[in-house]
């Protein structure tokens, strides 16, 4: 089926920070209940076609921050030769990088012959060698890979919202669609989350991704997103249809 437009209505839905009464969450209930789920391996295209099994890896990964690349620094030198491919590439020159700058001179993790220097070829190892790591160490990935690897595509950007003479941060928490990397969107040759393809997960996002949304947000945070996608999910189940319009009641007026 041929990739869908993500310009499509969308129900969102607000709350404060439990943790901060100067942040209001604003979350994506319809990308947070739907079914996507990571195909690598199993049916992903890639976003380059030319290196289809590479998934979304043939780019290299930009860092957030300086904390994100010592983080994944840290976790590559805990690596070993059987379990990254490019161990020694890694340490060419008697000095151990990882990194290069970007086309727009961000930090990002180099690439080794057109994909990401993590990206392993062999087929006791095959995709992401931090991933792997974490497998191994029984940790989460969040604490082995780059930000950018363990959100996609989940998105979380700021807004500044002033009411009165308040002003209040919004995190919006939402999905990362083809047109949000810019320019270079334009140019993947597949991408999963407007896909039917990789819509067959056995969990909603916002169940099968909880570690990753509880890091995005907090956890207190996480329980009322929770919560609320739970009972959306439950008057969905209970609706014969499944399209608009949509019944969200202003609680001042709901009896």
């Amino acid at each position: 089926m041929p990739e869908i437009n993500p310009h499509f209505a969308r129900e969102w839905v607000e709350f404060i920070n439990p943790e901060n009464s100067q942040q209001i969450f604003r979350c994506d209930l319809t990308w947070l209940t739907s079914f996507w789920n990571c195909t690598f391996g199993n049916g992903c295209q890639g976003i380059d076609k030319e290196l289809a099994d590479h998934g979304c890896c043939s780019d290299g990964a930009y860092y957030y921050s300086k904390g994100d690349e010592t983080r994944v620094t840290e976790a590559a030198k805990k690596l070993t030769p059987d379990m990254w491919n490019n161990y020694n590439v890694a340490r060419k020159g008697g000095k151990f990088t990882i990194s290069e700058l970007g086309l727009d001179k961000d930090r990002k993790t180099k690439k080794v012959n057109k994909t990401c220097i993590f990206f392993n070829e062999s087929k006791e190892y095959f995709g992401c060698a931090l991933h792997h790591l974490a497998l191994k160490e029984n940790k989460h990935f969040i604490e082995t890979k780059p930000d950018i690897c363990w959100q996609l595509p989940l998105r979380r950007s700021w807004e500044t919202r002033e009411v009165g003479d308040t002003k209040y941060e919004v995190i919006v928490i939402g999905e990362y669609t083809r047109e949000a990397w810019g320019e270079g969107g334009a140019d993947m040759d597949w991408y999963c989350s407007s896909n039917t393809e990789a819509h067959n997960g056995a969990k909603p996002v916002y169940l099968s991704n909880k570690t990753e949304l509880i890091a995005m947000m907090n956890e207190s945070a996480y329980e009322v997103l929770a919560n609320l996608c739970g009972a959306r999910m439950q008057a969905m189940t209970h609706r014969k249809t499944k399209h608009l319009p949509l019944y969200v009641i202003h609680p001042a007026s709901a009896k």
